[in-house]
């Protein structure tokens, strides 16, 4: 595994959603750096290809409220433990759990594994509400998916907020965990 810059040369053998990310990326003159690997479904998955980007890699989680009817994905610090609690009273929400595969495909286009910031361009509804953990705003780099999780990249934190989340016309919620 080694990292690389920009996309792939030959994308004919990659799904369109993760083409959609590069495009998106290089339509908006972000510098971003790019690792090939094998699956990584969890963060155990993720610990060698995180030594290898040297950015602030985060667990991506897909929420919902009781209803069903508000959907959120949360950016975490990826040795942070999860707690309900912590999120619902700083954004008026009773009582979180995860959201079905289902509302992720729906919503964001992307199947459980591959949960990523990036995937909020493909909710042009604006039905999912960004949280980030406040922490994650300290690293220089950040660390994604790119809809698919056999590839992970890395750009800077600065270009996500203040050029990929306004493009993709999305705003964040900081929460503190």
């Amino acid at each position: 595994m080694q990292l690389v810059k920009g996309r792939p040369e030959n994308t004919d053998d990659r799904l369109a959603k993760e083409v959609r990310v590069y495009d998106l990326l290089d339509s908006l003159s972000i510098e971003y750096e790019r690792v090939d690997h094998e699956a990584a479904n969890t963060m155990e998955d993720c610990e060698e290809v995180d030594k290898i980007l040297d950015a602030t890699v985060c667990k991506n989680l897909f929420l919902c409220n009781t209803q069903k009817t508000k959907f959120y994905l949360l950016m975490i610090v990826g040795d942070k433990k999860f707690k309900t609690k912590e999120i619902s009273s700083q954004i008026n929400s009773p009582r979180l759990s995860f959201a079905s595969p289902e509302f992720m495909e729906k919503y964001l286009d992307i199947t459980p594994g591959s949960v990523s910031v990036m995937g909020l361009m493909n909710d042009t509804d604006n039905a999912v509400r960004l949280l980030v953990d406040e922490e994650l705003l300290d690293g220089e780099y950040i660390g994604c998916h790119p809809c698919i999780n056999t590839s992970s990249l890395r750009f800077r934190t600065k270009d996500l907020i203040e050029k990929i989340l306004p493009a993709m016309h999305h705003d964040m919620t900081v929460v503190k965990l």
